[in-house]
């Protein structure tokens, strides 16, 4: 498949790239790193999940990664993020689920551009069962065939499938209804100050249910606040992440500050 120069369209032929490339990077024209930010299981009092966060090389904002993403190296910066993130896991030994944020748009075929994950997850000795793939809602999908084959292809692999920033993009529940899923991740603009907004809580609730009678598990991102979490708790929320449990922290996994 040919995607086109986003400033000349000419034409780029992603099957042409190899995973080595793909794994170095090679002609992404910038270097990348990330931190990891803990998703935590309150009930449990322990930790569910740690999100990969893409930055830069030097801790640069992901703000300024995306500065440099474009369709011409999407195919490439989309496949180096997924073996930075598993690299970096393995490296620190990490025991719990990895999310690793992917980009629909920029999988050409399913089946060739996960070889080189495969590869990376079998070279760092990482378990493939602990991946969970994660798409945001907030990427408008050109084709929704082709996110469900993905869907498909992956979970056949043994990944798990998240939503992610659910409740702020372009599909909604026609994307839920869609997707079979394994994680649902509300947006925090669904959570700010939810414990003195009604109507968000109304909202959060029908979640809650909804994703129970799909057998999806949900969690709210983003939590700032005590009263934040104790709302979403008393709703039926169970895992979180946010600043107020624990901040993302450049190329190691951080404590959890507090559980409740």
């Amino acid at each position: 498949m040919q995607i086109s120069n986003v400033n000349n369209d000419t034409p780029v032929d992603y099957k042409a790239l190899t995973c080595h490339e793909c794994r170095n990077g090679v002609g992404l024209g910038f270097e990348i790193s990330m931190a990891f930010q803990p998703i935590v299981d309150t009930e449990s009092r322990s930790i569910f999940a740690y999100e990969a966060l893409v930055r830069g090389a030097n801790n640069q904002p992901a703000s300024w990664v995306f500065q440099h993403v474009n369709k011409q190296n999407l195919y490439r910066f989309d496949q180096t993020c997924r073996i930075k993130a598993i690299k970096l896991a393995a490296e620190l030994n990490l025991d719990k689920f990895l999310c690793i944020n992917f980009m629909p748009n920029a999988v050409y075929q399913p089946s060739l551009c996960i070889k080189a994950t495969l590869s990376a997850a079998q070279t760092y000795n990482f378990p493939t069962d602990k991946l969970i793939f994660e798409f945001t809602e907030q990427e408008q999908l050109l084709d929704q065939k082709h996110i469900l084959n993905i869907v498909e292809h992956y979970q056949q692999l043994g990944f798990s499938i998240a939503i992610d920033d659910f409740g702020a993009g372009y599909s909604g529940l026609a994307l839920l209804a869609d997707v079979e899923c394994d994680l649902v991740k509300l947006d925090m603009a669904l959570i700010r100050n939810i414990d003195t907004d009604p109507r968000r809580q109304a909202i959060v609730e029908s979640a809650v249910s909804l994703c129970k009678q799909l057998n999806t598990k949900l969690m709210a991102e983003g939590i700032e606040t005590q009263a934040e979490l104790q709302t979403l708790q008393k709703l039926g929320i169970k895992l979180f992440q946010g600043f107020y449990l624990a901040k993302p922290e450049f190329e190691c996994l951080p404590k959890v500050v507090r559980f409740s």
